[in-house]
């Protein structure tokens, strides 16, 4: 594993030192890198979809139906 020093102003080193579930800071620092690395991956992926349906061409339905249709599956999957 490689090693990399980081500075923090007392503050944040206080915080990150003090998250409970975390056996050190650099664990936690760890834990926000690979959440930003999902995260990251899930907005690509999202952006990707999007290009992929703008290039795909116009659709039949209106902006209200797309809308629509997407309200009513959050609200069938916010149910479950």
């Amino acid at each position: 594993m490689a090693t990399m020093n980081i500075s923090l102003p007392d503050t944040l080193k206080q915080w990150a030192s003090t998250q409970k579930g975390y056996s050190n800071a650099s664990d936690y620092v760890r834990e926000l890198i690979r959440r930003d690395q999902e995260r990251t991956a899930r907005l690509t992926h999202l952006q990707n979809l999007l290009d992929e349906g703008i290039a795909s061409g116009v659709s039949p339905l209106s902006v209200e139906a797309v809308f629509a249709n997407a309200k009513a599956k959050y609200d069938r999957q916010s149910t479950l």
